[in-house]
């Protein structure tokens, strides 16, 4: 799990040392995929300021460039470890931005799916007793109308296929206060696994999914 800079369109690259060498990296613990940096996000109105989401670390933010990284995981679970809200070392699945105002986050976890308001400094779980599974990869967001939210869950860890069997989207329209199962058109018999770049959105309206 390592990060490269390029300050010449991708001519030259340089490994990002702070996060190389960070001392949380002795206890990250890879996920099943390998101890993966799979999701970077610029905020458009900062230049300073960067997320990162690794598996099996967390969510990482910098405020300077990369200079220096600390965890922002507060309230997401991380129900494999003996902590169960650890500072960091949980298993982030991918995170996304809203597409106008980048202080707010959402995320899509080993053990949950969550919500940020304050660019990370803490999370709300959006799916406990609304979603049928905590589990999944993908996550996205409409490009215009930023509360509206999707997911492709799958039963468990343990049991990494489509909830029942079915292929199903969920949506959420309020930003997660609520979500809708959408099966129209999608297959009812099958056991898949969708990988966190499966599900995107394009910038038409109405947008695809």
């Amino acid at each position: 799990a390592s990060l490269f800079i390029s300050k010449d369109r991708g001519e030259t690259w340089e490994l990002n040392e702070s996060l190389y060498d960070h001392p949380h990296r002795g206890q990250w613990n890879p996920g099943a995929g390998g101890l993966c940096l799979h999701t970077i996000l610029l905020d458009p109105t900062n230049e300073n300021r960067m997320y990162i989401a690794v598996s099996a670390a967390g969510c990482y933010r910098t405020d300077d460039g990369g200079q220096t990284w600390k965890p922002y995981n507060k309230n997401v679970r991380a129900d494999f470890m003996p902590d169960k809200f650890p500072e960091f070392g949980q298993c982030v699945h991918k995170i996304t931005m809203h597409p106008s105002n980048p202080n707010v986050l959402y995320q899509q976890n080993h053990c949950g799916v969550y919500r940020s308001d304050n660019a990370g400094d803490d999370w709300v779980d959006i799916g406990d007793g609304k979603l049928p599974a905590r589990f999944g990869f993908p996550i996205a967001v409409h490009p215009t109308d930023p509360r509206t939210i999707y997911v492709a869950l799958e039963e468990s860890d343990e049991y990494r296929m489509s909830v029942d069997g079915k292929f199903s989207v969920w949506r959420s329209r309020d930003a997660g206060e609520s979500w809708t199962r959408l099966t129209k058109g999608l297959p009812d018999k099958a056991h898949l696994v969708i990988l966190r770049e499966a599900m995107a959105t394009d910038t038409f309206e109405d947008a695809g999914i």
